[in-house]
């Protein structure tokens, strides 16, 4: 298993990038606090192509760049 990262770290090391984490820690509003990150690209298909492969596994997809504004996120 490769090293554990904080979500500070992997924003830091991949920015501007698609996350695909297998995290080992979730906050109270369960969002990634640590974790593997098994995947990362600036091609959101590439991480969700990799999603497919992770039936019943813990992981989460992050992006670590800025969203644009004119851009709706949903939760």
């Amino acid at each position: 298993m490769e090293k554990s990262l904080s979500i500070q770290e992997m924003r830091s090391y991949y920015t501007n990038e698609w996350l695909l984490i297998a995290y080992t820690e979730l906050d109270d509003e369960m969002r990634v606090v640590s974790g593997e990150v098994l995947a990362h690209s600036p091609d959101r298909d590439e991480v969700y192509h990799k999603l497919l492969s992770m039936k019943g596994k813990p992981v989460a997809v992050e992006y670590t760049g800025a969203i644009p504004e004119d851009l709706a996120v949903a939760l």
